[in-house]
């Protein structure tokens, strides 16, 4: 066999000249040649290869593929094999691997049989094609794969490519999106939108634009897209095509839409909050600058309807409330707005009224609309109103006034007899103003620690001991000063107000009396009496309150006795036996106040059966003395006994009217002889003492 050493140099110069890593390969894979090109690729020397097996070049996991190359020949020794196309790598001197093509050709010199093998390094290829492949990669993600919508346009802005997220967002297969523009997809009175701005793009007049726009889905839905499209240019700048991006923001925008209606809406009834409303009232009254005319502005408020709440519970409340939105909605003018001002009232605003007549039949209207009871599940409930009206024009300066005047005539509406309306006039109810006023400040009395309850005491007659205390509530005003309760009473009387005196007063009261047990030692100790208003005697809720307030204080139940005068008892009498009933049945005494000042009979007297009778001091101290007065007198002690009640006069100034009601034998009294009412430290004082 010829060796290499005895080819002649030309072959040598061939080889050499080659530009592939070469070597020459006996029938045993022993390399007997290599050119320089294969030693600077493997980082061996030439006489490192000579000789060695061309295995030392082949990665292990690529052996196998060798073996099957050498047999391919073996079978056909006159074929070429040539792979390009399967990730080869040769394995350098230092361990490492260098990604070449591989070619295997068979050469026959001098008889003798050779297989020449070449590499050629493509690792600049590899790199380029992983790029390419990555790039590929990129590309899906960020447009095939992107879960945002996005389509690729020509010049003519005709839709060259759409991913799928665009397809699913307008509910069509590429087929029916590529080669036609937007138009037949999108809303009628978008078209148009996109033109001006595709030609400012494509003058490269600007480098971006975005907008909104309406599609029409395949379904027929409307989709609301955010639009984003930019041009895509070669490197001299020239455009190309356009890239879109779109997002859907229809739910967005359904989302923004509720959350605007929910913030100028109220959530119970729907109608208008008083955000929106101020805000109708402010253009309402630029109509009326601009224009002239009349507006008005109708406070209403439902009568009595804690009670509802107290009673059935707020679900029902709450049900109520809607049903008279819907009620009131039902006679609203479309040029007018109705809200909801708060708890149980209601604002509307009337525009283009011609004057205090037109708004008054506005608000009967409101009010007739009420009569037919309202049904709420089982119940049939009857809901009344009052309203209060203030009519405006193009001179008043601040509306704020207005929804002021509104609140004070409603509550001048409240205080003549409820279900009724009242409309302001200004400069004609300075009074109604100052009553209103004086109950904002009693509001804040409460609050402020102005209130306070001052008792005076009962004594028993016959001994002159002290055996209780009527609790009566005393309004220190910072700037009135001290208020008579006859004046701020009948005021709180008139709203729910009356309610937050009374659990203060019941409040106070049993805590000042559970201390005086404590206090000093006596034979017996001093009960309190609590004077209650005929609002917060049917209170449905009063004998809860009363419990809780006894189970949150020291005071046995049988020191608490409860007033009310003759008219409160009368006012409603089944509910005044029922009331009467649930406070005996905690243990709680009640007492009827200023006897014989009303128009009771004596069958109701014995109906109510209270534990006291309270002789109005009218008959203890008449205005003129005669022997009239003195037997009613008698007769109204004797009236008491015969009925086994305890009797206890009011107002006794002097010596002798102790004396003539102690010769009457009546038990108990009260006035100025003994003690006016007093703070309770003094009070506290008199426990035990007597007179």
């Amino acid at each position: 066999m010829t060796s290499p050493e005895q080819l002649s140099i030309s072959w040598q110069s061939l080889l050499e000249a080659l530009p592939d890593g070469t070597a020459l390969i006996d029938r045993r894979g022993v390399m007997h040649y290599v050119n320089a090109e294969l030693a600077f690729l493997t980082g061996y020397t030439h006489d490192e290869l000579v000789g060695q097996n061309v295995q030392i070049l082949i990665p292990p996991d690529l052996r196998p593929l060798e073996g099957e190359a050498r047999r391919q020949l073996a079978r056909n020794p006159d074929s070429r094999i040539i792979w390009n196309d399967r990730n080869l790598t040769v394995l350098q001197k230092d361990g490492t691997e260098r990604s070449v093509d591989f070619a295997l050709s068979p050469l026959i010199l001098d008889g003798t049989r050779w297989t020449v093998g070449s590499i050629r390094d493509n690792s600049a290829q590899r790199a380029a094609e992983q790029a390419r492949i990555e790039a590929e990669q990129h590309f899906r993600l960020a447009f095939e794969d992107n879960m945002a919508p996005m389509v690729f346009t020509d010049l003519e802005d005709c839709i060259i490519t759409a991913n799928d997220a665009f397809c699913a967002m307008m509910g069509r297969t590429r087929s029916e999106l590529i080669g036609f523009d937007s138009k037949p997809f999108t809303f009628p009175d978008d078209v148009g939108i996109a033109e001006a701005s595709h030609e400012r793009l494509l003058h490269d007049e600007i480098r971006q634009v975005r907008y909104i726009k309406r599609y029409l889905h395949k379904d027929g839905r409307m989709i609301v897209a955010e639009v984003s499209k930019s041009p895509a240019r070669d490197k001299t700048g020239k455009t190309l095509y356009f890239i879109i991006s779109e997002r859907d923001i229809t739910e967005e925008r359904m989302l923004t839409a509720q959350l605007s209606h929910q913030a100028l809406h109220d959530p119970l009834t729907g109608l208008a909050n008083r955000a929106l409303l101020d805000d109708r009232l402010q253009h309402a009254h630029s109509r009326i600058v601009r224009h002239g005319g009349h507006g008005a502005l109708l406070l209403l408020d439902l009568d009595d309807f804690k009670g509802v709440n107290d009673t059935y519970g707020h679900l029902v409340g709450d049900q109520l409330l809607a049903a008279v939105a819907h009620r009131l909605e039902g006679v609203t003018r479309s040029t007018d707005t109705l809200s909801r001002f708060g708890g149980d009232e209601f604002l509307y605003l009337a525009e283009g009224i011609s004057g205090a007549d037109e708004a008054e039949m506005i608000a009967e209207r409101f009010l007739r609309s009420l009569d037919e009871p309202f049904v709420i599940g089982d119940l049939s409930l009857e809901q009344r109103a009052s309203l209060g009206v203030v009519v405006w024009d193009a001179t008043t300066a601040e509306l704020s006034n207005v929804v002021r005047d509104a609140d004070v005539a409603l509550y001048e509406a409240k205080r003549l007899g409820k279900g009724r309306q009242f409309v302001y006039v200004p400069g004609m109810h300075h009074q109604v103003i100052n009553r209103f006023s004086m109950v904002q400040d009693l509001r804040q009395a409460v609050a402020s620690e102005e209130l306070a309850m001052h008792y005076q005491p009962i004594v028993r007659l016959s001994t002159r001991e002290v055996v209780g205390f009527e609790a009566l509530m005393r309004w220190h005003d910072h700037q009135r000063g001290w208020v008579p309760p006859g004046v701020f009473i009948p005021l709180a009387e008139q709203s729910d107000l009356i309610l937050d005196l009374g659990a203060f007063a019941l409040h106070e009261s049993i805590v000042a009396a559970g201390e005086w047990g404590r206090s000093k030692a006596s034979l017996s100790e001093p009960y309190v009496t609590v004077n209650l208003s005929a609002r917060q005697f049917h209170d449905p809720g009063l004998s809860a309150l009363v419990k809780r307030e006894l189970d949150a204080s020291t005071l046995p139940a049988d020191r608490l006795i409860i007033e009310i005068t003759e008219s409160v008892a009368l006012m409603e009498v089944a509910d005044t036996l029922e009331m009467i009933e649930q406070l005996t049945g905690l243990g709680i005494g009640v007492a009827l106040d200023d006897f014989g000042t009303g128009f009771s009979s004596l069958s109701y007297l014995a109906l109510l059966n209270p534990m006291i009778i309270k002789i109005d001091q009218s008959f203890v101290r008449p205005a003129i003395e005669s022997i009239h007065s003195d037997r009613l007198l008698e007769t109204i002690v004797s009236l008491g006994h015969n009925l086994g009640m305890t009797m206890c006069a009011e107002g006794i100034e002097t010596e002798g009217q102790l004396e003539r009601l102690r010769a009457l034998h009546c038990s108990l009294g009260q006035g100025f002889l003994f003690s006016p009412a007093v703070p309770f430290a003094e009070a506290a004082m008199m426990v035990g003492t007597t007179f």
